[in-house]
């Protein structure tokens, strides 16, 4: 497996805060990559930075091997790199077809022609189970309706890596079934790359294949979910457990 994506001693602080210090890790292509820590570990600042909405303070990333730190969102979108958010954010007065279709115009796959990405964006909502309600505005969706729509507007983009930050938080377990099913299959589909902050424990542990895990800003193992499950650092600093 080539590298995808390569994290070098990256750093970020906002003032007197440091919210990642010194953070190295790759995630290979087509493999699915969980990022673990509790609240404040740095979850989401590692997501900003990866995807441009933040600079770092220290430190190197790179995408197929070509440094992106200084460019961008929408650069780093049109390299292949989507991310939801954990608070939704839908185009709410569009319909779900034309929410996918801003992604498919404007990110990686850049059609030009609306028809063809209507084409190409049909598809997805096919595989996230949203192609019934295409033509319905994206406000009136379900809580994971909306989650779907975040993870397809992604794959709308043509991206090879998609960055998933909690997208099965607030459903029940039905629901977070569902999604893990129609998380694989896309990966498979589509051959995509995935990396996953989750704190549904049972579905990291079950979607991934590795898992790293931040813990006041720095990574403090990384693994297969069974061995990070008997990490003696992780029990103690994560789950309270006495190492």
């Amino acid at each position: 497996m080539s590298t995808l994506l390569s994290i070098r001693g990256l750093g970020k602080r906002f003032g007197g805060l440091t919210a990642l210090n010194n953070v190295s890790f790759d995630v290979e292509a087509g493999r699915i990559v969980g990022v673990m820590g509790a609240n404040g570990a740095g979850k989401t600042t590692l997501f900003a930075l990866i995807a441009g909405n933040v600079r770092p303070t220290a430190g190197e990333i790179a995408f197929e091997g070509k440094p992106i730190v200084g460019l961008r969102p929408d650069q780093v979108c049109r390299l292949g790199v989507a991310r939801t958010f954990q608070i939704v954010k839908p185009f709410p007065s569009l319909t779900v077809l034309e929410n996918l279709r801003t992604g498919a115009m404007f990110g990686h796959a850049q059609f030009r022609r609306e028809a063809e990405a209507d084409v190409a964006c049909m598809q997805v909502l096919e595989e996230v189970g949203l192609a019934n309600v295409a033509h319905r505005p994206a406000s009136s969706l379900t809580l994971s309706g909306q989650k779907r729509l975040e993870i397809a507007r992604c794959v709308a983009t043509g991206a090879r890596l998609v960055l998933l930050d909690e997208v099965m938080a607030g459903l029940t377990p039905t629901e977070v079934a569902q999604m893990l099913e129609t998380l694989r299959r896309l990966q498979t589909s589509r051959g995509l790359t995935l990396l996953v902050i989750e704190h549904v424990m049972r579905a990291l542990m079950e979607l991934c294949g590795r898992i790293v895990v931040l813990h006041h800003g720095e990574l403090i193992a990384e693994g297969t979910p069974a061995q990070i499950g008997e990490n003696e650092k992780v029990l103690s600093v994560y789950f309270g457990a006495h190492a």
